[in-house]
């Protein structure tokens, strides 16, 4: 007979968690001066963020199944490894080429725990309960990203652009020997290894499910959203306003501050209220936050709180519909929680990568580029929640 697993401690599920979005937001501040590094052009750092983005999001279609078959932990640890591999090659890089290749191993390796904890989570509580922990987590997880272009900034002032794979490479390190003393098998249902024909079955499975797709949909629209900011707030903030590094990482708290309270109201009204009134709330806070960064664009007031204050709002509903979107994606089919749970993640990085990419191109002299892309996102966010709550009432009528 399995044993029932045992619940790990919410902490380490926060770092493992947070691994991934350290190395994603530590080097913001840094992107802006590797052209002149490198004799480069900003498009092609951008392939830094976009990349990175890409390889969170293909190989999340592979740990959540592998995750299904060989349990939760397995998986995990392979991938924190890779991610101090890729933070090592990062570090003695000599060109962009080889800057972007660790990146893309970093990426490959720190999005383990951004799967595997929230199917933990899933393994562990019912649809609702798991929403409001995967808040809690998220909440919490985010104080570190929320640093990150801070001490990115700072290190980059400090000790130039390396010492950031210096950073993150060791919080790695110590996060997976962590891991291995606390993180139990949460996993006790196994399925077999489905190989490439039963993950595209399963996948199929899932996206031919309405309410799967408008919760994965509005989860990437949100999310879409921020990734753009990610890829054009530096260069407006630092090349068109001429700020530093670290004043961008000082701002940024803001936005993470945002994300935290929303996170904050899920984690307190998910179980109350129910994931779709949250996520409402949610759509709502974006698109005004979307709307005013727009309003502010179209008339030309470029200054720091013009692009950051809107985001705020932004990052309020990201952190309402994210983890309630997530937890809606993933209790569709329970049995196979680690392959709902990668396919979601992997369309929102996916799409967040492109959003990122098409943002560094296209911002040049003021942030509207930037500003058009976020309301759209918003907007789209919206749609995708709206198609879910028909889907979800012809699913109750069947």
């Amino acid at each position: 007979m399995p044993s029932l697993p045992r619940k790990p401690p919410i902490a380490i599920l926060v770092a493992v968690s947070a691994v991934g979005p350290l190395a994603l937001n530590i080097f913001m501040p840094s992107m802006p001066g590797l052209p002149a590094i490198f004799d480069t052009d900003y498009a092609t750092v951008q392939l830094t963020l976009s990349l990175f983005l890409i390889g969170l999001a293909v190989a999340q279609l592979a740990y959540g199944p592998l995750s299904d078959r060989f349990g939760r932990r397995p998986p995990l640890l392979v991938g924190m490894l890779l991610f101090i591999l890729g933070s090592a090659v990062g570090l003695l890089a000599t060109s962009i080429a080889t800057v972007i290749v660790g990146r893309i191993i970093q990426a490959i390796g720190g999005c383990a725990g951004l799967v595997l904890a929230r199917a933990i989570v899933r393994d562990l509580y019912d649809r609702n309960r798991s929403a409001s922990v995967i808040a809690y987590i998220t909440m919490a997880m985010v104080v570190v990203p929320m640093l990150a272009p801070l001490i990115g900034g700072f290190l980059d002032d400090w000790f130039g652009w390396r010492s950031n794979f210096w950073f993150v490479g060791g919080f790695a390190a110590v996060v997976t020997a962590f891991a291995l003393l606390l993180l139990h098998e949460s996993n006790h249902r196994r399925t077999s290894l489905p190989g490439i024909g039963g993950m595209i079955v399963s996948y199929r499975r899932l996206l031919r499910s309405p309410v799967f797709r408008g919760y994965a949909f509005m989860t990437t629209f949100s999310s879409a959203g921020f990734f753009a900011f990610l890829g054009g707030a530096p260069y407006v903030m630092i090349e068109l306003m001429g700020r530093s590094p670290s004043e961008y990482g000082l701002y940024f708290i803001m936005s993470a501050v945002g994300y935290m309270a929303g996170n904050f109201m899920s984690g307190r009204g998910s179980v109350r209220l129910g994931i779709d009134r949250m996520i409402g709330m949610g759509v709502g806070f974006s698109l005004l936050g979307g709307l005013t960064m727009l309003a502010l664009a179209l008339v030309g007031f470029m200054t720091p709180m013009a692009l950051f204050g809107p985001m705020v709002l932004y990052a309020i509903g990201n952190g309402l519909t994210i983890p309630n979107g997530i937890a809606g994606a993933i209790s569709v089919h329970p049995r196979i929680a680690g392959a709902a749970s990668g396919l979601a993640g992997f369309l929102q990085m996916a799409i967040g990568a492109g959003a990122s990419a098409l943002v560094g191109h296209l911002v040049a002299e003021s942030q509207l580029p930037l500003a058009v892309m976020i309301f759209s996102a918003a907007l789209c966010a919206m749609f995708a929640h709206l198609f879910t709550l028909l889907a979800n009432r012809r699913t109750a009528l069947a």
